[in-house]
């Protein structure tokens, strides 16, 4: 499957926000996005014009999907799953995001960032209820645990999270960073995903 392999803080200047693509990198004053603030490209620092109602609506889809690493079409998969489940699509569409593997392990403080979750996932370093799972895209439910390897434990990197990253871990989870443990305690609720997205605007746009 192809990715994005640019660099990801044109990204974040394309937004007009931090997606924290970098993990701990954007919280420093070295940060693009703070340094230079306007979109990329040889127009970025021109005077933008005001932007359509699509052009709104399309904005809020891309910065979903550059949150979690989703490209097009999968995205359009999240969407019409969450069209099918009972509830707000607009709310189904996050909490399908945020039950990704790669998502839950970057929430959890193993990995740094989600680009960095993902590639755990990917090397084989995480277990589900014991098993190997290398799909970032697996869909955590309610009773999962979610370890590490007991090889990749010894690692040097994961030596240094048993004391605690430090990273307010959601409600809806439980963190043993001795153990190197994650527990799923329930699906994520909207009011649980600190992300500035108007997810609401997705589903005009997958509306029109």
């Amino acid at each position: 499957m192809a990715r994005y392999t640019g660099s990801v803080c044109r990204l974040c200047r394309r937004e007009g926000c931090k997606l924290f693509l970098k993990g701990e990198k954007c919280y420093g004053p070295k940060c693009t996005v703070s340094v230079r603030p306007t979109p990329p490209g040889e127009h970025g620092q021109a005077r933008q014009r005001k932007m359509s109602e699509y052009g709104l609506q399309l904005r809020e889809k891309q910065k979903a999907k550059r949150t979690y690493g989703v490209l097009e079409n999968q995205f359009h998969r999240y969407f019409e799953e969450a069209e099918r489940q009972k509830g707000i699509t607009g709310d189904n569409l996050l909490v399908l995001l945020e039950r990704r593997l790669d998502n839950v392990v970057y929430r959890a403080g193993l990995g740094a960032s989600r680009p960095m979750s993902r590639q755990l996932v990917l090397h084989g370093h995480i277990r589900v209820n014991g098993k190997k799972v290398d799909v970032p895209s697996y869909l955590v439910k309610a009773g999962d645990v979610i370890t590490v390897r007991e090889k990749s434990a010894e690692s040097e990197y994961f030596k240094g999270l048993r004391e605690g990253t430090g990273k307010v871990v959601p409600a809806w989870m439980t963190i043993d960073a001795q153990n190197l443990k994650v527990t799923v305690d329930a699906m994520p609720k909207r009011e649980d995903i600190d992300l500035t997205i108007q997810e609401n605007l997705i589903v005009e746009l997958y509306s029109r």
